[in-house]
């Protein structure tokens, strides 16, 4: 802890450091609620933990801010879980590694969880501290919000009265956001059930990709790894026979996908032609992305007699289905110049026991063109005989024109950072937009500090920008009296 030893944030990247000890990947978040509750009791304040395992903890207001309205400090505490494909290392069990590199602090391997760690580790200094000045305090810590917001949806206004709401989970210092896309979360399958092949293999394995957010770097247009395999499989099919026996790609719904491997057969005599065909597909990919993903690599490869595979119509399905997916932006937005509007995202798809399995999401700031991305899916998975639903949507976090919070906060940052503040929407899911379910009257604003590669290894925060924040934040606090 060197790095943070001079600085007022010392705190904050004290308790982010215990975080990284703690597996908290979404869906397995209770040892970290438990942990939460504890660092509350141990402290004499009162706590709540909910079916959710959403965690609320109250702090009074310092002298001469005791009888304020109270404030709520929000973030989640569920955390991407992606790593390296050659890295050893279990999300469930193992603490994560971070290294300090040119002024951040960085996971080695694996994503570190800052997302949305830090906003924790903000809301823990405050409950610590004793020389902040602050009004009454409730500190609102969610799970699941990395996939279905469901801790933002279980949330009620039983143990939270407070009329502002910092939200601490946006990624670029000084861009404060004030409204965010809602979306779609989109589930296809199909049933593939394997049968006697005995034709020759070809293994495709695409790698190197950067993924990254589906909303936040969706309008970087990378590669996904779903639609570059999609593409290759497709020359396959075309030869006349493609029956697919394995096929793995992404890891979550809501991440663009970085890599994918499929095993292909292709009908006898033909290998060889198909193998040239695809490896000079693959180079046209190459070349497309080669600002984008750089780095990208594609391997395919022969690999004799395949025993299993399913049928040719089944195969022949799926890669229709891949190639005709609509995926990435579809439209950018007429008020907010550089902000997406509508995009979708193939996050994760797998062949496996038999079918295949896909998880991907839509977004959009526009509640009819939500819809519209909805049925066109729907419209695809009909022509191809894949099976489609929505499985949940996220709720849009609409902009507010009066907003008190949005104005303090504009005058705030301008006086500690001497920079003036932007405000802008966000083309990603923000839990401001489930949470205004439970607090209609709550004004709202989310910020943070520089993220870097979030939902991707080597995942980073700036260490002078958390301390930049948690300048700010507390000023914020002492300038509501």
């Amino acid at each position: 802890m060197e790095f943070a030893s001079n600085l007022e944030s010392k705190k904050v990247f004290e308790f982010f450091m215990e975080l990284t000890k703690i597996p908290r990947g979404t869906g397995n978040e209770k040892g970290v609620s438990d942990f939460l509750v504890k660092f509350a009791k141990d402290r004499n304040l009162d706590v709540w933990q909910d079916e959710a395992l959403n965690v609320i903890i109250h702090k009074p207001g310092t002298e001469g801010y005791e009888d304020l309205s109270h404030v709520i400090i929000q973030g989640h505490m569920d955390i991407v879980c992606e790593k390296d494909p050659d890295l050893e290392f279990d999300f469930m069990k193992d603490p994560i590694k971070t290294v300090v590199e040119d002024g951040y602090l960085k996971a080695v391997g694996t994503t570190l969880g800052a997302d949305n760690g830090i906003a924790v580790a903000y809301g823990m200094a405050l409950l610590d501290s004793t020389d902040i000045p602050h009004p009454p305090l409730e500190i609102l810590l969610t799970t699941g919000e990395e996939v279905t917001m469901n801790g933002a949806a279980a949330v009620t206004n039983e143990h939270l009265d407070g009329k502002t709401l910092l939200n601490i989970d946006a990624e670029e210092e000084g861009v404060f956001f004030v409204s965010c896309a809602g979306g779609s979360i989109l589930h296809s399958t199909l049933e593939m059930p394997a049968e006697s092949c005995n034709l020759e293999g070809i293994e495709i394995n695409v790698g190197g990709l950067k993924g990254g957010h589906s909303g936040m770097n969706i309008i970087d247009q990378r590669a996904n790894s779903i639609k570059v395999i999609g593409r290759l499989l497709n020359v396959a099919r075309l030869s006349g026979e493609a029956r697919i026996s394995e096929f793995e790609a992404g890891a979550k719904h809501n991440a663009i996908p970085r890599a994918a491997r499929a095993l292909v057969c292709v009908k006898d005599g033909s290998i060889d032609k198909v193998v040239e065909e695809i490896q000079n597909r693959a180079e046209q990919i190459k070349r497309e992305f080669a600002v984008e993903d750089p780095d990208m690599t594609i391997e395919v490869k022969k690999v004799g007699k395949v025993e299993k595979a399913a049928s040719k119509e089944q195969s022949h399905k799926l890669i229709e289905y891949i190639v005709m997916m609509p995926n990435g932006v579809f439209t950018m937005s007429k008020d907010i110049p550089g902000l997406v509007q509508t995009s979708s995202n193939l996050g994760v798809m797998v062949v496996k026991d038999g079918a295949m399995d896909m998880m991907g999401l839509a977004r959009s700031s526009s509640k009819s063109e939500i819809v519209d991305v909805e049925e066109v899916f729907t419209l695809v998975a009909e022509k191809t005989g894949v099976n489609f639903e929505v499985v949940d949507r996220l709720v849009q976090w609409e902009y507010e024109q009066d907003s008190p919070v949005r104005d303090l906060a504009a005058k705030v940052y301008k006086d500690v950072s001497g920079h003036e503040a932007k405000f802008d929407a966000i083309h990603a899911g923000l839990e401001c937009g489930l949470l205004k379910g439970a607090l209609p009257d709550a004004d709202m604003i989310s910020f943070g500090p520089n993220l870097i590669g979030v939902h991707a290894p080597g995942e980073k925060v700036e260490i002078q920008s958390v301390e930049n924040i948690w300048k700010f934040l507390k000023e914020l606090l002492k300038e509501m009296k």
